[in-house]
């Protein structure tokens, strides 16, 4: 598969490196000059930009919070005039103010890169057609999906979520190659597909997904579906949007593109930075963004980062698919739970019997956790009979207490209730109050 800029996706570490180290220099005096919180924090710590000669001093920094763009909403992070931001995105909103995020014009043109790299990456040329199947809007999926297409020479077939019939018929019609969505929609989407019977229809070769957890089981069934081979890519807003890490071919891995952003692992307690290889919280450091640029971000996705070669040639680092988020882990009776363990043993235990499709539901009566997994039925399984049902419910017991260590009480119910999602699914109600 094509390496969109070899020069620097293959370059070697120590090279990459210093040009690191150039790039967070310039950066760090960028947000002291223009960003009070970040000059608020540095002084803080008796620092200034002359303390920081390279990425050897990058722990020295202070961190970034998700709240921060929150406290300084909408536009307090901002490191250039609001004349030289041509672009504004945000989140839903769904806790407290929405968050915001600016790009200059040379963002724009970085981050469309940074997706062209991955389109080239997981095997995409000009010739192929791309249907986009991320939210447009605010949400940074649609749009920046959508540039790095277009930077590649592709055609986009820019569907953005929803309306599922069309976006099959479109899919069919147009003869898309590649779809990029939310895992949980591709399995919605397969689902739909099975229905009508119109695999065979299809000319899709590569699926991109990204925006949620999803497992390695998870990535067999999109493929079986679909008739794809699906690779897992990783972004967040406050960092870029979709494009900062991908899969290549070899699938062992998400190369982070490191002459934009420079990832750690930390404790995510002790805030103590980690070796590599290591397991803990990912924080990045961006170092080439001028509208909202990021020191030190930390992300609350817990993973591990792998610093050698791969076989592709890129010699960027790669960091492993998030095992869960440090601020959406389920602590229960004691037990530290995150819903991708729980789709792991869905999905290993399934045997045709259910779908892919569940919600956790805690609570906490007379001072005590209550843990329910609501699991959906197939139709095969819906149409037997009450004793195969059971049994199936204490297969998935079973597992659950072995892969947790605690039991959950197990609803088989019946199928097409639980909701479906065409953005992020809805994996966890939590009704206790703390």
């Amino acid at each position: 598969m094509a390496i969109r800029n070899p020069s620097i996706e293959c370059m070697p570490r120590e090279q990459l490196e210093k040009l690191q180290s150039e790039r967070l220099v310039a950066q760090v005096k960028h947000c002291y000059d223009n960003v009070e919180c970040f000059r608020n924090r540095m002084n803080e710590k008796g620092l200034t930009p002359d303390d920081i000669h390279g990425i050897e001093d990058l722990s020295k920094l202070p961190f970034a919070y998700k709240s921060d763009l929150r406290d300084y909403y909408p536009f307090g992070l901002f490191a250039t005039p609001m004349s030289e931001i041509v672009r504004l995105h945000a989140s839903s909103g769904t806790t407290g103010k929405r968050i915001v995020v600016g790009y200059t014009k040379d963002d724009l043109a970085m981050w469309a890169d940074c997706v062209a790299r991955m389109l080239e990456a997981v095997g995409l040329t000009k010739e192929d057609i791309v249907q986009v199947s991320y939210g447009y809007g605010l949400f940074t999926g649609g749009l920046g999906a959508h540039g790095g297409v277009e930077a590649l020479g592709a055609t986009v077939i820019p569907m953005s979520s929803g309306n599922t019939s069309l976006q099959i018929q479109n899919m069919v019609d147009f003869g898309a190659t590649a779809l990029c969505c939310t895992p949980s929609y591709a399995m919605y989407l397969g689902e739909e597909i099975e229905k009508l019977g119109l695999k065979d229809q299809l000319g899709l070769k590569v699926g991109i997904f990204g925006a949620e957890p999803w497992s390695e089981d998870m990535r067999k069934q999109i493929e079986d579906k679909l008739g794809l081979r699906a690779y897992d890519i990783y972004g967040l807003s406050e960092i870029l949007g979709p494009g900062v890490a991908c899969e290549c071919e070899h699938q062992c891995g998400m190369h982070v593109w490191e002459d934009h952003f420079i990832p750690e692992i930390i404790d995510p307690d002790t805030c103590e930075v980690l070796p590599a290889g290591a397991t803990g919280e990912l924080v990045f450091t961006t170092i080439t963004k001028q509208g909202f640029p990021v020191i030190r971000y930390r992300t609350r996705d817990i993973c591990s980062l792998n610093y050698e070669p791969c076989k592709c040639g890129r010699t960027h680092v790669r960091m492993r698919k998030p095992s869960g988020r440090s601020d959406d882990m389920l602590i229960i009776r004691g037990v530290n739970v995150f819903p991708s363990q729980i789709e792991e043993v869905l999905l290993k235990v399934s045997g045709g019997d259910i779908t892919p499709n569940y919600q956790i539901v805690v609570d906490r009566v007379n001072n005590t956790d209550t843990f329910d997994v609501n699991v959906e039925m197939s139709d095969a399984l819906f149409a037997d009979d009450i004793r195969s049902i059971e049994a199936v419910e204490k297969r998935i017991n079973s597992g659950l207490r072995d892969m947790l260590g605690i039991s959950a009480k197990v609803h088989l119910v019946n199928p097409k209730t639980i909701a479906r999602s065409e953005g992020k699914a809805k994996r966890v109600i939590d009704n206790r109050k703390f």
